[in-house]
């Protein structure tokens, strides 16, 4: 602040106090009046020096408005209209996200590729406004960079430059996700005692299918063209690589391209697999042998032979807890199917660890599915035409008299349908039962069954990127821009679960992305925002960020420190 003396029109000296300061949404230097002191000739009347003295109480006021002790005083005319070309309301949440992104040191490595490049536009800050966007307002590029002003970041950057930055992401991809497992290990430790896996699909509005985009059995019943993507997990529940695969690929095949070289490039030495019964094939059970890693897999029973449905409900072996809950195991020798180098499949024997559980509960939630399948089935023979019934689904419930191919026929005129009970009597009997298969013949079964289910880590993290990201709907097209587009939904889930595992997996997701929003400011006056948002769980953020988020008023220059602190 400082003393302004103005010569009227009338050739007297008028002072008041006033304050400099740049308007943040024109970046035009402004001043605004803070203490109309009267003209000089009155003063002269009351102080030996009114100059002097009111420049030492201007001098005085910027001090203890430094010190935050000086009153802030704002003013604002009531017929104001907005300018809808400017953004009053600004996040800074996002630096809790900038935090995670600069420590695993993301921007770092893309500032050095870049310098091979003939760019002018910066990769870092594309990459960054994408991911934090995914976050914290998942939608197109297209609208990210229509709303980057949402965010308290300086980002000189145009719409093309988005579009050409994708191409580079997807070329830096496989090297920058071997940075990220590095700078976990470094930073956080990476726990790869165990490894989780298993595959998704996201669906494209897309009609017809290209050499990526292809139909496949999509896990949301959609008829659109579909793509796969096998994401692996570590112990912590932080992922560590994925791969995206043609949509019409099984998930069974998609295993061991993504474990392909993973050991070797990310030092990892053993480790066991965790994976649904998908996984469980005679090749997936071979490929980690021969890896000298290991697996542990859920197994079908009603689906094994007569031998293990015969082992499974034999009552003896079981150990029985106060809940109802038993639980058995043993050692066998099993045959694997197994394709040899002529493509020849052969089968072949090795030593496994079959551990068999019953739970009462688990009891219950099939018998009540089953119900509800069955009377879906009986819906279906009520509005069949000509005996033609679907052939999945609840229709496995449903026995049918044979048509007479050539004329449609039924042979005999007694009932059409009915409910086939030897089917339902034959299910009923493993109801609860649930088996795991592994290579680790010397892990205790607890160990083993909770290894299996912290398989919903991983379940979790695909809800959360078809949900809280939205990485669907995919609006690119290129497969290197599908690409990119997945690595910056991998990045954000990446940054999401090190604020989880921060704050010691107490908030879902959901919670924190809105914990996040919430932390915005809005423009008032003389370079001022004013944030109206504080809570317990921003002080887990402060603690871990080494921000302070609680002062209501704070300028520009404030927050642009606390977005420069947490790069650091």
């Amino acid at each position: 602040m400082f003393l302004k003396k103005d010569k009227r029109p009338n050739g007297r000296i008028h002072l008041s106090i006033v304050e400099g300061y740049r308007d943040p949404l024109t970046g035009r230097p402004k001043q605004r009046n803070v203490q109309t002191l009267g003209y000089l000739d009155e003063l002269e009347k009351k102080f030996n020096n009114p100059i002097l003295h009111f420049s030492e109480i201007a001098k005085k006021m910027t001090e203890e408005e430094k010190q935050n002790t000086h009153p802030l005083t704002f003013s604002f005319r009531l017929n104001e209209i907005i300018d809808s070309s400017t953004t009053l309301r600004k996040n800074l949440g996002f630096v809790v996200l900038s935090y995670f992104y600069h420590k695993l040191g993301i921007d770092g490595f893309l500032i050095n590729r870049q310098r091979n490049l003939n760019i002018e536009f910066s990769l870092n800050n594309i990459f960054q406004l994408l991911v934090y966007s995914r976050v914290l307002n998942p939608c197109s590029k297209k609208e990210a960079f229509e709303t980057k002003d949402d965010l308290f970041m300086d980002l000189d950057i145009g719409i093309n430059d988005v579009y050409r930055s994708l191409d580079h992401f997807k070329r830096y991809k496989d090297d920058l996700l071997l940075h990220l497992h590095e700078m976990i290990r470094i930073h956080y430790g990476r726990d790869t005692n165990k490894v989780y896996y298993d595959v998704t699909n996201y669906y494209f509005e897309i009609k017809e299918p290209d050499d990526l985009r292809k139909k496949g059995v999509s896990k949301e019943n959609k008829k659109n063209p579909i793509i796969q993507m096998g994401l692996l997990m570590d112990n912590n529940g932080l992922p560590i690589t994925y791969r995206l695969f043609e949509g019409n690929t099984n998930d069974c095949e998609t295993l061991m391209p993504v474990l392909d070289n993973l050991k070797d490039d990310y030092a990892l030495g053993k480790i066991i697999v965790v994976a649904d019964k998908g996984m469980n094939t005679g090749e997936n059970i071979a490929y980690n042998i021969l890896k000298k890693n290991g697996y542990i897999y859920s197994q079908t029973i009603r689906g094994g032979t007569d031998e293990f449905k015969k082992y499974v409900l034999d009552q003896s072996g079981y150990i029985i807890h106060d809940d109802g809950f038993k639980i058995k195991s043993r050692v066998v020798s099993v045959k694997i199917n197994v394709t040899n180098t002529e493509d020849k499949t052969k089968k072949v024997d090795i030593i496994q660890k079959q551990v068999v559980f019953y739970s009462p509960d688990f009891a219950k939630r099939a018998g009540h599915e089953r119900e509800k399948a069955i009377e879906k089935a009986r819906k279906l023979m009520s509005i069949s035409k000509n005996g033609k019934l679907p052939e999945k689904g609840a229709a496995k419930y449903i026995k049918s008299q044979s048509l007479d191919k050539k004329t449609g026929e039924i042979f005999e005129l007694s009932e059409v349908h009915w409910i086939d009970s030897n089917r339902i009597a034959e299910e009923c009997k493993y109801d609860g039962y649930y088996a795991i298969v592994t290579s680790e013949l010397d892990m205790p079964n607890e160990e083993i069954l909770d290894a299996y289910r912290s398989l919903w880590k991983i379940e979790e993290s695909f809800k959360i990127t078809k949900t809280e990201l939205k990485t669907r709907p995919v609006n690119v097209s290129t497969p290197e821009h599908i690409e990119a587009h997945f690595l910056t939904c991998f990045i954000a889930l990446l940054l999401i679960r090190l604020l989880q595992l921060s704050t010691d997996n107490k908030y879902s997701t959901r919670i924190l992305v809105n914990e996040l929003n919430k932390i915005s400011g809005t423009y008032l006056d003389k370079n001022y925002y004013m944030l109206d948002y504080y809570s317990d769980i921003v002080k887990e953020f402060e603690s871990i960020t080494g921000t302070d988020f609680s002062k209501r008023f704070m300028t520009l220059g404030e927050i642009k420190k606390i977005i420069a602190n947490v790069k650091r």
